[in-house]
């Protein structure tokens, strides 16, 4: 997923966040939890995301996927120890040959609108997905395989593929689906589908996961109360409320003054200053996050773009020692790959990154014919080689980071200028509007983004396929033996050959350079010492992948 700011009304959403995410319960507060926790309260979390839609056949930013993980339910989840473990389903079966799975599932929850929460609603969302594989296409390709789903009975979901899956990664594709109320999406279907991507999904929503979204001002916050008809574990508090900032000063300083409980994430010129504060926790780890400089893989505006020995020479102009040390301030490291160090064994050691060597990029380009004019420009095609990047407005550091870039590219004889956008505006230029496919990405050169990935390779390796054209992909990369290769590692039960074949996809990738993996950031958090129960993993407290956070933080006595 992509993680983003959007702009807010600053003055407005303190004073109305304040007023609506109070820290304080207006039952009376017992320890009845356990040793020092505190029940009720809400927590006030700050963020410098956004949401860009509420529809999760529509939504692409990161915050976004972390309201669905909380107001629906999951099969299953992601622990601390990137394991994944139960959520909705407490228990799975796979058959001899692994081309049929059976969930058992937590019955008795009831959605937020007094309906039974059942295996029907879960066979309802997969079978939906498999009918309508374009509207649904973020949430398609997390169903490849399957054929059908069937609710057993109400607490026991059948899901039937084409092939012997991997049990892994069957099971973390499934971990991306939110299961949905059939009795309000049914009523969405029209058009062919396409009314899927319509539906606003407007709060209050159906919701059936541990918090109900009552209230949400785009840019501005959303709120939650407890859903009593959980079927998991009961909260400890009585809601949350999600505050949005496009400013990272701002948000700290909120932090401080007792404004915020928590926040997401915070940036690393903070650190020094929160460790310091008694009143605050701050926790770091190695993250499986990364920023990439994104090139232009289908038709870029500037054909000489395609070539294997520009895009060679921009990476050895691209000096990424400097982007950790002035933007994450050495909390962070050098990225190589699209699968991150941090997910352990899924990373190709073996890929590393090129060095910043000027020299180097110089004689590529040429060696390679691109000989530069009177004023030291090099030129091709007969046009001076000279890009437009674009930069969404809300990735901390892109800025610096193209700072970075354009200063190493000037040294080569290249000129880049940047164009920043807001995310929605930015995926849009770059992808097309919708439903254009295949005639889209023909609208930009050079690109700055980063990726949110899952602890499993396959969700960053998908998003370079050609089918991901109009939904993951931003680079309009299609390669049909990568395309193979992707289909064929989720097919192989055997885990130590699927790793091999990961790593020769990340290779593929690093040699063709869609993307230059730029840096891996560290996941930076920080909370109230008023609080505690926070789920820290190389994921972060607050995701898309798990409940736990928000199921276990507590105020202290």
């Amino acid at each position: 997923m992509r993680k983003t700011i959007r702009a807010v009304a600053m003055a407005v959403a303190l004073a109305t966040t304040a007023a609506a995410c109070s820290s304080s319960s207006s039952a009376t507060s017992t320890a009845s939890g356990g040793a020092g926790v505190v029940e009720g309260g809400v927590l006030r979390l700050g963020s410098s995301s956004s949401i860009d839609s509420l529809n999760p056949f529509k939504a692409f930013e990161q915050d976004a996927y972390n309201v669905f993980q909380y107001i629906y339910p999951y099969l299953v989840q992601w622990d601390e120890n990137l394991q994944l473990v139960g959520e909705w389903a407490g228990d799975w079966t796979w058959n001899a040959d692994d081309t049929e799975v059976t969930f058992d599932l937590t019955t008795g929850g009831t959605w937020s609108d007094g309906e039974p929460v059942t295996a029907d609603d879960a066979a309802y969302t997969l079978n939906l997905i498999l009918k309508y594989p374009g509207p649904t296409g973020l949430m398609a390709g997390y169903a490849k395989h399957i054929t059908a789903a069937e609710a057993v009975d109400e607490g026991t979901l059948k899901l039937t593929y084409e092939a012997p899956v991997n049990e892994a990664w069957a099971l973390s594709e499934l971990q991306q689906i939110p299961m949905l109320p059939e009795h309000i999406w049914s009523a969405q279907e029209g058009e062919d589908g396409k009314g899927l991507r319509q539906f606003t999904n407007d709060a209050p929503i159906v919701s059936g996961g541990p918090f109900v979204l009552n209230e949400y001002t785009k840019d501005e916050f959303v709120q939650f109360t407890r859903n009593d008809g959980f079927y998991g574990p009961k909260p400890h508090i009585d809601g949350w409320g999600l505050k949005f900032f496009t400013n990272e000063d701002a948000m700290v300083s909120a932090l401080e003054n007792d404004e915020l409980d928590a926040v997401e994430s915070i940036p690393a010129a903070a650190l020094e200053k929160l460790q310091a504060n008694p009143n605050m926790v701050v926790s770091e780890t190695p993250g499986i996050y990364f920023d990439d400089f994104i090139t232009n893989s289908n038709k870029p505006l500037h054909e000489e773009l395609l070539d294997p020995k520009v895009r060679e020479a921009f990476e050895y102009a691209i000096d990424r020692q400097s982007m950790v040390d002035t933007i994450m301030l050495g909390h962070g490291n050098i990225a190589s790959t699209i699968v991150s160090e941090a997910t352990g064994d899924w990373h190709n050691p073996d890929v590393q990154p090129l060095p910043f060597d000027i020299d180097k990029a110089n004689q590529i380009l040429d060696d390679a014919g691109y000989a530069r004019g009177s004023d030291g420009t090099r030129m091709a095609n007969g046009h001076p080689m000279e890009y437009e990047i674009l930069t969404p407005t809300d990735v901390t550091g892109v800025d610096r980071e193209f700072e970075i870039i354009q200063s190493g590219f000037e040294q080569i004889g290249v000129k880049v200028s940047q164009k920043a956008l807001d995310s929605s505006t930015l995926f849009d230029v770059m992808a097309g509007p919708e439903y254009s496919y295949p005639n889209s990405y023909d609208k930009f050169d050079l690109a700055l983004w980063d990726w949110y990935p899952l602890p499993d390779p396959d969700f960053i390796l998908s998003v370079v396929t050609c089918e991901q054209w109009g939904f993951w992909s931003d680079t309009g990369y299609c390669n049909k033996q990568y395309d193979a290769n992707y289909e064929k590692q989720g097919l192989i039960t055997d885990q130590d050959q699927r790793k091999q074949l990961v790593w020769d996809m990340q290779a593929q990738i690093a040699e063709d350079r869609p993307y230059i993996a730029m840096i891996n950031r560290n996941v930076l958090e920080a909370h109230s010492a008023k609080w505690d129960g926070f789920v820290m993993s190389p994921i972060g407290s607050f995701t898309a992948y798990s409940k736990l956070t928000l199921e276990q933080v507590h105020q202290v006595a």
